[in-house]
């Protein structure tokens, strides 16, 4: 009898844990999402400050206050954390660009001087350009896919009236100028030169 007694009480306690271990999983997960958010987020803004051969692991992990292990357990490598950063970076970028935007705001604010000097949370298009063809096909489907989306807003804005060619070909014609001028501006290292790059391109683009 006793033997029984002792079973049931186990037996009750063990069901009374169950909800507890359950809620311990659910915010385990909960966690990993964070841990996974926090070290995407960190890796975009670091590849485009510094370039995606100027981060490695180390900073990744340093940045995002993980460890190496948390980096792997999430991606498997760091091939796998580029491309979803890539894709990440533009994800944010293209949310920027609500209904109401004008192309006359998107060109005055890409083409600022508080753009040029904030890589990191800027258009990943002008800061990873250089680098993304020697990327896996994955991180370069992303960047493809993202400049085809951004060529489609543009011609939604340009040359109203226009062919619907003519318009996909002003909106390639815009973006190249755009990503073209921020590179440069970014590499000279005359402060004078570089704005007038950026000026000069507004101006050139009717803005």
């Amino acid at each position: 009898m006793t033997i029984v007694i002792i079973n049931v009480k186990a037996l009750l306690f063990s069901r009374a844990k169950i909800p507890q271990r359950f809620s311990s999983m659910r915010i385990s997960k909960e966690k990993a999402a964070e841990n996974r958010d926090r070290i995407l987020k960190s890796a975009s803004r670091l590849m485009r400050e510094r370039g995606i051969s100027g981060v490695g692991v180390d900073a990744l992990t340093e940045a995002a206050g993980m460890t190496h292990g948390s980096l792997y357990s999430q991606f498997g490598s760091k091939e796998r954390l580029v491309e979803e950063a890539v894709a990440d970076a533009i994800a944010s970028k293209v949310q920027e660009l609500r209904e109401g935007t004008t192309l006359g705001d998107y060109v005055s604010q890409y083409l600022s001087a508080e753009h040029r000097d904030d890589p990191g949370r800027g258009c990943p298009f002008a800061a990873l350009c250089c680098e993304i063809r020697y990327q896996s096909n994955g991180a370069r489907e992303h960047f493809t896919a993202g400049v085809k989306g951004v060529v489609a807003w543009l011609s939604s804005r340009v040359g109203k009236g226009s062919k619907q060619k003519r318009r996909e070909d002003q909106a390639l014609a815009t973006l190249s100028s755009l990503v073209g001028a921020l590179v440069l501006a970014r590499a000279v290292n005359d402060p004078k030169l570089s704005d007038d790059i950026l000026r000069a391109t507004r101006i050139g683009l009717g803005h």
